[in-house]
């Protein structure tokens, strides 16, 4: 009889543990942050990749045709403002230019010697003026000198006229000459060349784009063009400090301030309305070659707080909702709080919050809701 209520016991027992361990409730294991104070930022970036630009590119062409005589740079040479790029067959018009100069100098020649003239027909005719005064030559005699002065002075006139005229030929020969020549009209790097030595470069008709001769980029000025939503547009403005970086150079962020911000929205798509923002380099690092046409990203700071509550934006539920870690019995709690200023990395906190209080950051943990039982994992 006392066994058989001993084995009954037992049994008994082996239920209640088992109904127990059955009725406990499952511990979840979660990833917890700390609340700690920091720099938090409220930032608007660009929807679409934006792009390095130069701040001065030309896409440089001849105003004229012709055959390329001398082609003086290569693709990638740097080179300075007023440099000669290439030059055209311009034999001919060498000629002109020499022919313009020679003409003003027989011009400045003839001006010396009708002044000259002038000056002393002058000086005469005041000498025939003294004797007649005195009755020692005939009117006559006076009216041949004055005359004579007159006409010199105006050979002098129109010999300094003469001057002006040779003067404005040899400009129009320099200018048609200079036609044959293209010069750049900036220092940068030359991006690319279209026409060898010996080819015929035709100027674009009206209309009509062809390449340019020569793609010059000045790589001392650079900017990125990137599109801000139009919602966002409103809330940025010229000056702005922002943030630009590059998938080229992933963990690297350059400074950077807003000089342009479109006066009209693109509509590319009816559902993505978007204007274009310029951001320039506040200073690119020395050892870093940052080319024309990197896909650029931007992040315009709008405001800074430094030194304030701040908690990760991902831990942040709707209705500014958080789950807060309850260390005495290892649950969670959910909690609402007041919040500031943010973006998609960090939230100021307001109210609700203290620092070093632990909040669930993996929000997507399934079972971690309030009043769940949990496993602490702190970051």
């Amino acid at each position: 009889m006392v066994k058989k209520t001993f084995v009954v016991l037992t049994i008994i027992a082996a239920f209640a543990v088992s109904y127990r361990m059955l009725s406990r409730p499952e511990v979840i294991a979660v990833r917890l942050t700390a609340v700690d104070t920091g720099l938090v930022e409220s930032t608007v970036a660009n929807t679409r990749a934006g792009t390095i630009k130069a701040c001065n590119r030309s896409r440089l062409s001849l105003p004229i045709g012709g055959q390329v005589d001398e082609l003086l740079v290569d693709e990638g040479d740097h080179v300075k403002q007023g440099q000669i790029l290439l030059r055209l067959w311009n034999s001919d018009q060498q000629a002109r230019v020499k022919d313009a100069q020679a003409r003003v100098t027989v011009s400045q020649a003839v001006l010396k010697e009708s002044c000259h003239t002038a000056a002393l027909d002058k000086r005469e005719l005041k000498r025939i003026q003294g004797l007649a005064a005195k009755r020692l030559v005939s009117e006559e005699q006076l009216d041949n000198a004055d005359t004579r002065a007159v006409i010199s002075a105006t050979s002098c006139k129109k010999a300094q006229a003469g001057i002006h005229v040779a003067e404005a030929f040899l400009e129009l020969q320099t200018a048609l000459y200079d036609k044959t020549q293209l010069v750049a009209p900036f220092a940068g790097v030359v991006a690319e060349i279209n026409g060898e030595i010996g080819e015929y470069l035709t100027p674009s008709p009206p209309g009509v784009a062809t390449p340019p001769a020569v793609d010059l980029i000045a790589d001392d000025c650079l900017y990125v063009a990137a599109p801000i939503d139009e919602v966002d547009a409103s809330r940025i403005a010229l000056g702005m400090p922002a943030r630009i970086t590059l998938d080229a150079f992933r963990g690297q962020a350059f400074t950077g301030h807003i000089t342009r911000i479109a006066p009209y929205v693109k509509e590319f798509e009816k559902q993505a309305r978007t204007v274009d923002v310029d951001v320039s380099f506040e200073r690119t690092p020395e050892d870093i070659r940052l080319l024309v046409g990197y896909s650029a990203d931007i992040e315009v700071i709008i405001k800074q707080h430094e030194n304030t509550l701040r908690i990760p934006t991902e831990s942040l539920f709707d209705d500014d909702q958080v789950l807060l870690f309850r260390s005495i019995d290892n649950t969670l709690e959910q909690r609402t709080i007041r919040t500031g200023i943010g973006n998609w990395v960090h939230t100021e906190v307001l109210e609700g919050l203290k620092k070093d209080e632990q909040i669930l950051i993996s929000l997507d943990t399934e079972g971690a809701i309030a009043d769940a039982s949990v496993s602490p994992l702190l970051e």
